[in-house]
This record gives C-alpha cells, sequence and structure tokens, in this order.
C-alpha cells in the first residue's frame, strides 16, 4: 500500500490549544471537520501522546486556530515538533485569549479561530475523536487556508541537497533518521509517524 495517497486528501492544518491547572499548551492537528450547523459542531481527532489531548480530554473546553498560506515552517515546528510535556510552547510566541479564556493565535499565519466545547468522545485507538460545540469564532483576513497538500509542497522543510546524511528522512516533517536500516518499528520523534511514512535519503 503506497500511504502517500493519504496527501492526496483535502484537508487543513490547525493549531489546537487547551489548558489545565493553570498551563496552556497546543499542538498541530489535521482533522478539524464541521459537521452539522444547527447546531454548529465539529469534530476533532487529537493523538493520545499529545498533552493537548490530555488536557481536552479533562476540560472539554478547546480552541482552534486555522493556519493560513502565510504560515512558517518554523510555526509546525513551533506546535508540532516538541512536546509541551518538557517544554512551554507559550514562550516567545504571540498569542490571544478568547472568551472561554484559552489561547488562540491571531499572528499573521492564522485566518481565523473557534472555541468549542466538548459534546462527546470517541476511542480510536492512537487518537481520540472529540465532537464538540462551536461557541465563539472570529475571522482575522482573508488568506487561504492550508491544505495538508499545500504544506507538502510549499512550507514542509526537507534535507538539504549539499547534506552527504545517509539516512531516512520523514515525508511528513523532514526528521532525518541517521544510519543505514531503519527499523521497522521506528515512530518520528518530530511528528509520530511510523516508519512507512520515511524514504531513504538520496
Amino acid at each position: 500500500m503506497n500511504s502517500k495517497a493519504m496527501y492526496k486528501l483535502s484537508y487543513g492544518l490547525f493549531i489546537l490549544t487547551s489548558a489545565e491547572d493553570g498551563k496552556d499548551n497546543g499542538c498541530i492537528v489535521n482533522t478539524v471537520q464541521q459537521v452539522t450547523t444547527e447546531p454548529n459542531r465539529i469534530i476533532v481527532a487529537i493523538n493520545k501522546n499529545n498533552l493537548t489531548h490530555d488536557m481536552v480530554l479533562h476540560t472539554g473546553k478547546f480552541n482552534v486556530s486555522i493556519l493560513s498560506e502565510r504560515s512558517s515552517f518554523d510555526t509546525y515546528k513551533h506546535w508540532g515538533m516538541q512536546s509541551g510535556k518538557d517544554t512551554d510552547k507559550m514562550e516567545q510566541i504571540t498569542f490571544s485569549r478568547s472568551s472561554n479564556g484559552l489561547v488562540y493565535i491571531n499572528d499573521g499565519q492564522t485566518n481565523a479561530f473557534l472555541s468549542a466545547t466538548v459534546v462527546s468522545s470517541t476511542d480510536l485507538g492512537t487518537h481520540t475523536l472529540f465532537l464538540a460545540d462551536v461557541t465563539d469564532a472570529e475571522v482575522f483576513n482573508e488568506d487561504e487556508s492550508a491544505t495538508y497538500s499545500f504544506y507538502q509542497k510549499n512550507i514542509k522543510g526537507s534535507p538539504k541537497k549539499d547534506e552527504k546524511k545517509k539516512g531516512f528522512v520523514c515525508t511528513v516533517c523532514g526528521y532525518i533518521y541517521e544510519g543505514d536500516e531503519l527499523p521497522s518499528d521506528f515512530i518520528c520523534p518530530w511528528c509520530n509517524h511510523d516508519a512507512s511514512y520515511f524514504e531513504p535519503v538520496e
């Protein structure tokens, strides 16, 4: 099976934020979809390895900042390639707070945000799917939203051609595993994708 076929699906990229016990955190997610307009509800899938997952599970509240095509790879690295378990993701970034008290990002790289309250959750194994009511929303600008396809073609970091490293590169985030052979059970430390998402560095 060619897992890259999944890149052809059209969906966006988002910064999902939540908070618990006075700690703010956030992560990159790629599954946010409106499912009904009355009531206005969305679904969000969050990887269980993310600290933000547990915050949403425990508090039932989150915000979604919608990334635009102006977003930079550094933004994806900041929110998606380090863990809030050992990093304060609020340091050295610009953010605001919505009426629910949670952080949202309006730094020129997002075009809108949504606030939501969880209605139900479904265990999907590696992820939890949350169904939530939209409680607040705002549009910042008319920039196009960043799709996963746009990210792959225009934003994602990739190894420099002059690097003579022998190894394997993650096709999702650009992480390079150095070595002659990639372990079959290897998980990318940046984006949590498995070995099937890696290609040999040429």
